[in-house]
């Protein structure tokens, strides 16, 4: 008796895990789209005076102010927690917006986040306040940027230009951005999020059968 139910278990819970991932697959939840048509990157420059956009790339966004190097702590926890695992996928890019006339601070931090990674799909980008404040009001967030145009928050955004996250997060409910300055939420929600979101594309690619990576 005892061998049947041993055969019997060794046939059905095979079954039963591929039927559980079957239907996981059909099921699959996409990251919530929660502000559609975030404003486009329009007169901001990287340090190389190359223009940067959101159409097309999934970005992680972010605004660090005018003072860089008291907040720079922010980038490096991004570059360990998120950047690190995920910057040689095609299409995929850190933006952080700076005001310009801090091109000095960003060449600082660059050259210790060079140690951490390649900086291949990471930029800073600089604008002008009004175009700072343009950007981060399209987001259409609860949250805003402090006197020095910055926030430790930081926002993933899809290839069509729209501000992903989580309406219905169990400790904040609405969830429009991460908390960088908070190693376990970017560890943990955040990279959660970026997953999802690229699970999303790479399932697209194979739907229609296109033969690239993202």
């Amino acid at each position: 008796m005892k061998k049947y139910l041993v055969l019997g278990i060794l046939f059905i819970l095979p079954i039963t895990v591929y039927i559980f991932f079957a239907m996981s697959t059909n099921y699959f939840k996409p990251l919530p789209i929660l502000t559609e048509s975030v404003q486009e990157l329009d007169g901001f420059k990287t340090l190389e005076g190359e223009p940067v956009q959101l159409k097309g790339r999934i970005t992680v966004l972010g605004f660090f102010g005018s003072d860089l190097e008291v907040h720079r702590a922010y980038a490096y926890n991004l570059a360990h927690k998120i950047y690190t695992k995920n910057h040689s996928f095609n299409e995929f890019q850190f933006v952080i917006l700076l005001p310009e006339g801090t091109e000095d601070q960003a060449r600082n931090v660059s050259e210790k986040l060079e140690q951490i990674a390649p900086l291949d799909s990471w930029f800073f980008a600089f604008g002008s306040k009004e175009n700072i404040h343009n950007v981060f009001s399209s987001l259409q967030s609860n949250l805003s940027l402090d006197s020095n145009l910055s926030t430790p928050f930081v926002f993933i955004v899809d290839k069509e230009g729209s501000l992903r996250g989580r309406k219905e997060d169990e400790e904040v409910g609405v969830m429009y951005g991460f908390d960088s300055s908070i190693i376990a939420e970017i560890n943990n929600k955040m990279s959660d999020d970026v997953k999802v979101l690229l699970a999303e594309y790479r399932r697209a690619l194979k739907k229609y059968d296109v033969d690239r990576e993202i």
